[in-house]
C-alpha cells in the first residue's frame, strides 16, 4: 500500500510521545538551566593553569617556558617572564610567569597547550558559561583568574589527575632521594 512507511512512522512517533508522559527516562531533553547533565570526563573548553598547595601564587605549576604560546594555533596566550626566580615542588628554582593571559574570545579549545605542556601546568576546564552582562568585561583571563588548585583538576579529570600526580610524587621521591645521596 502506498504511504505505509509514513503511517508506520508516524505510528512510533505516537509510541514514543505518549510514552515519555509515562516513563520519564524517555524523555531526552533536559530543562536547563534548572537541570543539568554533568559534562563527561574528557570534555573541554577553555585552559587553566593548575597549582599546587594553598596559594596560587606560590604553588602555579608554570615556569614561563612559552612552549603553549609558541605551539598556540590562533595566538591566543601572552606569557612574560619573571625576572626572577622561586622553587619548584622539587626545590630548584624556577623562573615564572610574571605575566600569564588567555584571550578566551580567540580560543579554539583545541587542546594543543595541554598536549605540549611538559609540567603539567595548563589543563582544559569544563565551565562553558562565559557570557556576562557587561560588554566590556571581556574574555581576556589573566594569571590570577585563570590559576585553579590541584583538587579542581582532580575533579574534573580524576583519571588523568591521578597519572599526573603519582608521576609528580615519583619525581619528587627520586629528587630527594638524589638530594640525600649527595
Amino acid at each position: 500500500m502506498v504511504g505505509s512507511g509514513i503511517l508506520h512512522g508516524l505510528a512510533v512517533t505516537a509510541k514514543n510521545f505518549a510514552g515519555s508522559f509515562v516513563d520519564p527516562s524517555r524523555l531526552v531533553t533536559v530543562g536547563y538551566p534548572e537541570e543539568r547533565t554533568p559534562p563527561k570526563e574528557n570534555a573541554r573548553q577553555f585552559p587553566f593553569l593548575v597549582y599546587d598547595g594553598d596559594d596560587a601564587q606560590a604553588g602555579l605549576r608554570c615556569v614561563a617556558c612559552q612552549i603553549c604560546e609558541k605551539e598556540c594555533p590562533p595566538k591566543c596566550i601572552f606569557i612574560v617572564k619573571s625576572k626572577t626566580k622561586k622553587p619548584d615542588h622539587l626545590g630548584k628554582p624556577q623562573i615564572f610567569p610574571a605575566t600569564f593571559d588567555i584571550d578566551l574570545s580567540v580560543c579554539m579549545s583545541c587542546q594543543i597547550c595541554v598536549e605540549v605542556c611538559p609540567f603539567d601546568a595548563i589543563k582544559m576546564d569544563q565551565e562553558f558559561e562565559l557570557a556576562t552582562a557587561d560588554r566590556f568585561d571581556g574574555l581576556l583571563r589573566h594569571r590570577d583568574q585563570l590559576a585553579r588548585p590541584n583538587a579542581h583538576f582532580m575533579k574534573l579529570h580524576p583519571t588523568d589527575a591521578a597519572a599526573v600526580n603519582a608521576q609528580r610524587s615519583a619525581d619528587a621521591a627520586k629528587a630527594a632521594a638524589d638530594a640525600a645521596a649527595r
